[in-house]
């Protein structure tokens, strides 16, 4: 089933994007434009929820103004990989009034990512 709303990140180095997205939070390849030679269009699948990740040497430098939030089963797990992939942790996970353990990270581009575990 695919997703009514797509979020896209647009990036320099999508390989590396990719394989942050995918050692980290288990996302599926499920497009991939061209099928053959230098990607373009990479779709992945997190869960039940569906992003992709544009290829663009003209990509702004840094992060564009998004934030991507992610549930995941264990984020105090997940949070020693970020570095290791690439990616920055901004502080630690921390139990919110709502019912969320939520640890604000940032992709290798400098994307904001929310790691959100339900309590």
């Amino acid at each position: 089933m695919t997703s009514s709303v797509l979020p896209m990140i647009v990036s320099r180095d999508l390989p590396r994007l990719a394989a942050f997205y995918r050692d980290l939070l288990g996302a599926e390849e499920t497009e991939r434009i061209p099928p053959e030679g230098p990607t373009f269009y990479l779709g992945l699948r997190i869960g039940d929820s569906d992003l992709g990740l544009v290829s663009r040497d003209d990509a702004p430098e840094g992060p564009q103004r998004m934030l991507l939030s992610v549930a995941v089963p264990d984020v105090d797990e997940l949070l020693p990989r970020v570095s290791e992939l690439g990616g920055q942790v901004r502080g630690p996970s921390n139990d919110m009034p709502w019912g969320q353990r939520v640890a604000h990270v940032q992709d290798p581009d400098g994307n904001t990512v929310n790691l959100t575990q339900q309590l």
